[in-house]
């Protein structure tokens, strides 16, 4: 359990770092630099660079902590991403916090514990049968497909929510698939884990993931896509956690009751973080020309 939170805290904060530093790095970028030139220039800022480093170690972290333990405890965790990138706006880019902004980071992460404690997420094996695969597979990825075809017209809120919801649900998928990875790679060597489909399959959904992402955010304003691709991922993936690998959670009613409520709060707390928290970097971040 301690190696589990331990890594998926650590996959949070990468994937905040990767956040700012992307964002940061893309303040200096001229409207006329395109194609290679906007490439080379990239390249070129520390930045940059760091951010994609921040990214790798965040798939590392969360692959370990994923293979160390129950998906229904990883996933949540990740929702601290947006409270590290609160706290790295604070103290490293020295932009000012509203109240409601670190309120909101409270609520989020007193709801997440409180969600964790009750709900007591436990058991789970690491090799799902075929069936099972196959008919989570069918409805989730049915599920993408449909609100990719949805997203294709109306406002721009509609579509972006539609965007976003379909980029959550493929992270959701994809941290499935990541388990079973680890669990393949670990068993039958780097060699052997190309003979084994859910490497493909991971691929495959971070692609779709990141397609379906960048629409959402291409689409419609942050405040709309952000809370819905940070809470309906572990949402989806808490059940994917019991339908796949047969993770279980307390018997008791009272708790199931205060973990359902904990989680609801946990997002209500993420969707205003989402919108307190401030839209863009200082200029004054330090950036390479």
């Amino acid at each position: 359990m301690t190696v589990t939170i331990s890594f998926a805290l650590a996959a949070a904060l990468a994937n905040a770092v990767h956040l700012m530093t992307q964002h940061a790095a893309s303040v200096g970028v001229s409207k006329k630099q395109r194609g290679w030139g906007l490439v080379t220039f990239l390249i070129r800022q520390p930045l940059w660079l760091l951010g994609w480093v921040a990214a790798a170690g965040g798939f590392i972290f969360q692959a370990i902590a994923l293979h160390s333990g129950q998906l229904s405890i990883v996933q949540p965790l990740l929702v601290t991403e947006l409270v590290f990138a609160l706290v790295l706006r604070r103290f490293w880019v020295r932009q000012r916090i509203s109240t409601a902004a670190w309120v909101a980071a409270l609520i989020t992460c007193a709801a997440l514990a409180v969600f964790l404690t009750a709900a007591q997420p436990h058991g789970g094996h690491v090799r799902p049968d075929t069936v099972d695969w196959a008919s989570a597979l069918a409805v989730f990825g049915g599920v993408v497909g449909v609100l990719s075809i949805m997203a294709t017209w109306g406002s721009p809120l509609r579509r972006a929510a539609l965007y976003a919801t379909a980029a959550s649900v493929t992270w959701a998928l994809m941290a499935a698939f990541i388990k079973a990875t680890t669990d393949v790679l670990t068993t039958s060597g780097p060699l052997g884990t190309l003979a084994h489909w859910p490497i493909y399959a991971l691929v495959a959904s971070g692609v779709i993931g990141s397609v379906l992402q960048q629409a959402a955010l291409q689409t419609g304003p942050l405040s709309v896509s952000q809370p819905l691709i940070v809470v309906v991922d572990p949402a989806i993936a808490i059940v994917l956690s019991v339908w796949i690998f047969d993770e279980r959670f307390t018997l008791s009613a009272t708790e199931r009751a205060v973990a359902a409520v904990a989680f609801c709060v946990m997002a209500m707390g993420v969707t205003l973080l989402s919108r307190t928290a401030p839209s863009d970097l200082d200029r004054s971040m330090p950036v390479k020309r």
